[in-house]
């Protein structure tokens, strides 16, 4: 088993507009390519877990959603930085299940799909809901990079509190290499 990268979408890997759904409404995090390049060259399978409740409130499509995640993940690869999985839930907050954030289904069939040892994993969000969520999948680090200064007193004892993706980046850079050993980031 892997230890993983679990990404919330808007917020984290790209501006939260409001209910994102065009190419022409992306403008990526800055440090997010760096992040994900990092988790890939230490050989950890990347998935992002996004709530869309846009789509649940009829704002857009799947068909929206698939196509702008086709783009994106495009982009990833081409940075050196591949996405391995896309898991949404597109339920509207009023239709809570447990695939939607705070549950913790998504990050479960991740963890089913990929083969990760969610102890061993990151997941990094910028919401409470992101932080419950793994935290009720058992993730073992929790990084929060929060929007709004209430997120920083939602979130549940153990998460580690960042100011920026960068940040997430430079701690995932400190940490070490599988079997021990440290290597600088290039």
């Amino acid at each position: 088993m892997l230890a993983g990268l679990l990404l919330d979408r808007d917020g984290i890997v790209n501006v939260d507009h409001g209910y994102v759904h065009r190419i022409d409404q992306v403008t990526f995090i800055p440090g997010i390519f760096d992040l994900v390049r990092e988790a890939a060259r230490r050989g950890m399978p990347i998935a992002i877990v996004t709530n869309q409740a846009g789509i649940g409130r009829g704002l857009y499509t799947e068909a929206d959603f698939a196509t702008l995640t086709a783009w994106m993940r495009k982009r990833f690869a081409e940075a050196g930085a591949p996405i391995a999985a896309v898991y949404h839930a597109p339920e509207a907050p009023a239709q809570a299940t447990p695939r939607r954030k705070p549950g913790p289904g998504m990050l479960l069939e991740a963890a089913r799909d990929l083969g990760l040892d969610l102890g061993e994993s990151v997941m990094l969000g910028d919401r409470a809901s992101d932080m419950l969520a793994a935290l009720a999948a058992g993730v073992g680090h929790c990084l929060l990079v929060p929007a709004q200064v209430a997120e920083r007193a939602a979130a549940p004892q153990g998460t580690l509190i960042l100011d920026s993706v960068a940040d997430a980046a430079a701690w995932l850079c400190a940490r070490p290499e599988p079997g021990g050993v440290r290597i600088a980031a290039p």
